[in-house]
């Protein structure tokens, strides 16, 4: 099991609710979501927008073309009752994902803390450490 997010992600004026994992495998120098190309189609970033610079990520899997959006979007996590401060995120489009996936430093920002990988526990670093959330569903 992993551990999975509720991501609240703003465009502009467009909010959209997702599930995201968080993977601390997946290193960053700035807060960055990776996202499949389905769903940077729902947020209107596919085909990618002018602003986008095309790179290659070096993955477990080897190399792997994305397209980098700076700064375009503000996410936040959202607990039962509570969520994680707003940051903003660059946004990595992938044709070679199906989950979103969220970066070691955007983690961090996020405060996320995984108490067991295995069985999808974690909690907000501010919570006291008896909090413990349950991962989300993969969605279907």
């Amino acid at each position: 099991m992993v551990v999975r997010v509720k991501l609240e992600i703003k465009i502009k004026n467009l909010v959209k609710n997702i599930i995201a994992i968080v993977n601390s495998g997946y290193e960053a120098d700035t807060p960055q979501l990776m996202i499949p190309a389905t769903l940077a189609r729902e947020l209107n970033l596919w085909p990618p927008p002018p602003d986008s610079r095309e790179l290659v990520f070096d993955t477990a899997g080897g190399p792997v073309k994305v397209w980098f959006v700076p700064r375009i979007a503000k996410a936040r996590v959202l607990g039962d009752n509570v969520s994680s401060k707003e940051v903003v995120v660059d946004l990595v489009i992938s044709t070679s994902i199906d989950e979103p996936l969220i970066s070691d430093l955007l983690t961090s920002e996020f405060e996320i803390v995984i108490e067991d990988p295995y069985k999808g526990l974690w909690r907000f670093r501010w919570e006291e450490p008896g909090k413990i959330r349950m991962t989300e569903r993969k969605p279907s």
